[in-house]
């Protein structure tokens, strides 16, 4: 239909109803880019790590092939309840990925038939020119042909090793997304670790006790963000710069939903847009939620306050989540994810 949704994983397949049969529906569109015939009318990374074609990696333009790519990925997955492409380190997953290195392992896949396998390494086709088109795959006697070739036994091994992974994709699935094209990916790994000096309680409830350690990198994180804040209300980009790592990813309004990277698009809205203020803006962060993983943490601001270069006091509501990185003794923003409200006078 002329459109490459970029993001086909397990998760964005839904079921209509619960009845038997129920229709599919394919759904969360945000990083979806329509496309004409075999144009190849996409740049930049998008998607979900262990759900990206070679040649998103490589940096190419590309286009309905990596669509076919996240396609051979899930039956994989579906079927012997394990991704085709795992590494707890990116760059090592994406070397397997960019090399197409994949097998079907004994004993997982021995009772999966010849013509299912054939299916998924047409679609697993690490040059997208060869890579099976939609139509040729509907073709394809395991989708067409499904109750003669493929087989009926019930695999509970699948439904274990699915629910497990599963469990594990709940957990990762947010903090993979957000961080997919980035350089950070330890940052995203530490956030799914237990934290040190947060110590779990010996009493029945799930409370959890805080050490000075941990609230003063807390409060670390929180002169961070209000010295991020206080940059961008000042316009200076230079402050900005050094509170942010070079490689910073982002979702936010003025990208329109997709995710960008490197501070030269924030460059041009500071050169642009923002005041270039005489008098520095004092800003007070109120209500941060301050999650600190090991020496990495995440940060959610609610609400700013601040005097303008005019004199009248704002409040400004920052409905966003940063993630911050802790390297040689110094915070960065290295990725932020947000919703934007103007800031309104304070009353």
């Amino acid at each position: 239909m002329g459109m490459v949704h970029q993001d086909r994983k397990p998760e964005n397949l839904l079921l209509a109803s619960k009845s038997k049969g129920a229709a599919m529906k394919l759904v969360d569109f945000g990083l979806a880019t329509e496309v004409q015939g075999d144009q190849q009318a996409c740049f930049g990374f998008a998607g979900t790590s262990g759900y990206i074609s070679p040649e998103v990696l490589h940096k190419d333009p590309y286009g309905k092939p990596v669509a076919m790519w996240a396609c051979g990925v899930i039956p994989y997955i579906l079927l012997v309840g394990c991704p085709p492409f795992w590494d707890e380190n990116q760059h090592r997953l994406y070397q397997q990925i960019k090399a197409g290195a994949y097998d079907f392992p004994s004993p997982e896949w021995d009772m999966v038939t010849p013509k299912a396998k054939d299916l998924i390494n047409k679609m697993l086709t690490t040059n997208p020119a060869k890579c099976i088109t939609a139509s040729e795959a509907l073709k394809h006697p395991w989708i067409c042909q499904h109750s003669a070739v493929a087989s009926t036994m019930h695999r509970q091994e699948t439904i274990d090793c699915f629910k497990k992974f599963n469990a594990r994709r709940k957990l990762k699935g947010p903090i993979l997304t957000t961080m997919v094209a980035t350089r950070n990916f330890s940052v995203a790994k530490s956030l799914l670790k237990k934290p040190d000096g947060v110590k779990e309680s010996t009493e029945s409830s799930n409370t959890t006790i805080e050490d000075e350690d941990v609230k003063a990198r807390k409060q670390e994180i929180t002169k961070a963000t209000g010295q991020l804040v206080e940059a961008i209300n000042n316009g200076d980009f230079e402050a900005h710069r050094k509170v942010c790592d070079p490689g910073l990813t982002a979702f936010e309004p003025e990208a329109l939903g997709k995710l960008v990277e490197g501070m030269d698009f924030h460059q041009f809205y500071f050169e642009s847009a923002l005041p270039q203020s005489t008098k520095p803006i004092h800003t007070i962060i109120l209500n941060p939620h301050v999650h600190l993983v090991r020496d990495d943490a995440a940060c959610k601001t609610l609400y700013t306050q601040y005097m303008d270069g005019s004199g009248m006091p704002r409040t400004m509501q920052a409905e966003e989540t940063r993630v911050w990185h802790r390297r040689d003794a110094k915070w960065q923003n290295v990725h932020f994810h947000r919703l934007w409200s103007p800031a309104v006078p304070t009353n």
